[in-house]
């Protein structure tokens, strides 16, 4: 039974993937479920996050959004028998690889998949839901005629998010990094959101928006990473398009959220002091806190629950690409750990 390992040799370098055999399962402990994977979704592996908690190993497991049907089940496991269908995320410190045909994984990291939800769409949504949730409803409170930012819509999160936000009666505005991007937002369905194309260089965000917001500014922004310094001195890794942190706390409104994925934001006293006459607020997203504590693992697995409810009702349309085989993975891994893939990469067993 082969699994899917990341490798790096030495820090800043890039990670290397490798398919390997993996030792025979142990025996299900009292809170574990066996599952037989059917899909498994591919997302970049955060090596600077896993070094910072002290979970650095010489061979990191990958492949964590999962979903398949349970082989059987610990004695102490209330949740779950036989051949249920399910869905999760592994969390940071799993051992198995999501990229394995039979894995164990504990009863409180799994929910049940409705049976209208196919495999692909279940792994494939259920990490873009999660943070789309985690924004929405835990770092900002979106609701009915708010207006959204969501920067670079097109992507596997972008569009859950603006399908989120607009499930909610929120105001939806997104920028498009290129016209396939354009189209593609345009074409989504609830129709509504404005799309801003960004692609050419000569459309200012900020204008755009205050201008269709009536002046007012914007009430939550989502970025998709900021520029923080002039187009000189920015790292060549960081895309032109992006706007300027400057361009994102113009456009805020009165009491705003800015809900950024900048883990290295850097605040100027001006811009503190903007942000302060606006009364508005900087959140970091960093969906992982959902598994690094317990202490909210019951409001955890509703948002799961409620991601496939809406995956199973169609609110959610997530942006897939064809199933990948087994024997794809590792290139596939090696396209996503280098933020080169536009649609979410699924393995399907």
């Amino acid at each position: 039974m082969k699994a899917l390992y990341g490798q790096q040799n030495s820090p800043g370098e890039e990670m290397t993937f490798v398919l390997q055999e993996r030792e025979n399962l142990p025996a299900c402990r009292d809170h574990d479920v066996k599952v037989q994977v059917r899909a498994c979704a591919l997302s970049w592996v955060d090596t600077k996050l896993l070094s910072e908690i002290k979970l650095k190993k010489e061979l990191v497991p990958v492949g964590r959004e999962i979903s398949g049907v349970v082989l059987e089940v610990g004695s102490k496991v209330t949740f779950f028998q036989p051949d249920d269908e399910v869905v999760g995320i592994l969390p940071l410190d799993s051992e198995e690889s999501g990229v394995c045909e039979i894995i164990l994984v504990h009863e409180h990291y799994l929910v049940h998949k409705p049976e209208k939800v196919c495999w692909a769409e279940a792994a494939g949504t259920v990490r873009d839901g999660l943070r789309a949730y985690t924004a929405l409803h835990y770092l900002a409170q979106v609701s009915p005629g708010t207006s959204v930012l969501v920067l670079d819509g097109a992507s596997p999160f972008g569009t859950i998010a603006i399908q989120l936000a607009q499930h909610r009666g929120a105001k939806v505005i997104s920028t498009a990094h290129s016209l396939e991007d354009k189209q593609y937002l345009e074409r989504l369905r609830p129709a509504g959101a404005r799309v801003i194309d960004v692609s050419h260089g000569k459309i200012d965000v900020a204008e755009s928006c205050l201008e269709e917001t009536g002046g007012l500014g914007v009430d939550i922004v989502l970025d998709a990473g900021v520029r923080l310094y002039s187009a000189e001195d920015e790292p060549a890794s960081k895309s032109q398009l992006l706007p300027h942190k400057h361009d994102i706390i113009t456009l805020l409104g009165v009491g705003g959220c800015w809900i950024t994925t900048e883990r290295n934001l850097q605040l100027d006293p001006p811009d503190s002091h903007s942000l302060f006459l606006k009364g508005a607020t900087v959140s970091f997203l960093n969906d992982e806190i959902w598994n690094l504590s317990n202490v909210q693992q019951g409001k955890y697995l509703t948002i799961l629950e409620d991601i496939m409810e809406k995956l199973s009702n169609r609110i959610f349309r997530p942006q897939l690409d064809e199933p990948i085989p087994l024997y794809e993975a590792k290139v596939s891994m090696e396209i996503v750990q280098k933020n080169q893939a536009r649609k979410r990469q699924v393995i399907q067993f």
